[in-house]
């Protein structure tokens, strides 16, 4: 029976995942997978309550690689997996996204003779200073098929020379994991603790090098956040890196609630409540977008154009002083109308599997 390897390493990857774990256990299984962690999140806690919300079995096998620069992080990666490629080989290796881990692998796999899919193939930022576009570029090059998340990430595939019988337009696994999963959401604590109530706050994520690794610069973000927010609290589940550089003592404001991070549930259950939310993460904008939820991004650009073009988020830039403006479209009930973008439907993972199925017995 084919075989392929699941590739996993950060918690958005995990989303990503389960929705192809749940296609395939939902299918006749034709082919037999293995679910590679990488570790390259390596928060214990965090990770095992991904997999317990996600419902995912546990992995195969797990590098436990964590933390360290990009090229130690990516080696480790490599040589973890080209040990067990050198023991046993899939048929296929599949990778998600545009983190360390999905590079790594491709690149182990490819130059073993193993054929890479890429879920997610194709989105660009056009920005070679995020690493994630390094990830992307490299990933792309190498890989034998692709699974885009909408038509422009398959033109930009044909357009660097990929042919069309490589490209397969399946929608977006992120949403099919939402959408599985959304009558599951639960309150996290802070709900309770804050009296929270819907539409009466915002959530606000950062983690981007650019915006929280100076420390003058992640304080005029937030600054400029609580000064236009009015009375709106404020919750902030903070990133290890951006705890790193936050002063605490420096930001004192009773709207400002910063929390640990938060488990899949937990975290989309107060996206879905809010008034707004406030990140410079990309998935999360996709996420708003199939919520209807109002999403102010600071970034210079996104890979995600689909989210501003079609659905609920703004880019709005790295100036500080544009967050001012964008607060108060949402706070004056002015924000645009969202749209979901074609084939963020819920059954992109079923697309996909049966994709695979048809490929594997080639």
């Amino acid at each position: 029976m084919p075989k392929i390897d699941l590739i996993a390493g950060t918690r958005p990857n995990f989303v990503k995942i389960a929705s192809l774990i749940n296609a395939i256990e939902s299918s006749d299984k034709s082919f037999e997978y293995r679910l590679v962690h990488t570790g390259q999140h390596y928060d214990a806690s965090l990770s095992e309550s991904f997999f317990k919300d996600l419902e995912l079995p546990e992995p195969d096998f797990n590098f436990g690689i964590g933390s360290g620069s990009q090229a130690e992080q990516t080696a480790g990666i490599m040589l973890n997996y080209e040990k067990l490629l050198r023991k046993n080989l899939p048929d296929l290796c599949l990778v998600v996204g545009d983190v360390n881990s999905t590079m790594a692998c491709a690149i182990t796999a490819k130059k073993m003779g193993v054929k890479v899919a890429h879920v997610e193939g194709g989105i660009r930022s056009n920005d070679l200073k995020m690493p994630e576009e390094i990830n992307r570029i490299v990933t792309d090059s190498i890989a034998d098929y692709f699974f885009t998340t909408t038509t422009s990430a398959s033109r930009n595939l044909v357009n660097s020379g990929h042919s069309q019988e490589s490209i397969f337009f399946v929608g977006n696994t992120m949403i099919d994991t939402l959408k599985r999963f959304e009558n599951k959401f639960r309150r996290p604590g802070i709900w309770s603790e804050l009296s929270l109530r819907p539409q009466e706050y915002f959530v606000l994520t950062m983690h981007r090098p650019a915006n929280v690794d100076e420390k003058e610069t992640l304080k005029s973000f937030l600054t400029e956040i609580i000064n236009h927010s009015e009375d709106k609290k404020i919750i902030f589940p903070i990133h290890p890196r951006t705890s790193k550089t936050l002063d605490l003592d420096e930001i004192i404001n009773s709207n400002l609630h910063i929390i640990p991070p938060l488990g899949y549930l937990d975290f989309n259950y107060l996206v879905k409540n809010s008034l707004g939310v406030i990140t410079d993460s990309g998935g999360i904008t996709e996420e708003t977008t199939a919520m209807n939820v109002p999403c102010i991004t600071l970034r210079d650009n996104t890979e995600r154009p689909e989210t501003v073009e079609i659905g609920t988020n703004d880019l709005i830039g790295t100036n500080p002083k544009n967050i001012a403006p964008a607060i108060k479209k949402i706070l004056t009930n002015n924000w645009k109308k969202g749209q979901l973008p074609d084939k963020w439907d819920g059954k992109s993972g079923e697309r996909i599997i049966s994709i695979l199925q048809e490929i594997l017995v080639e």
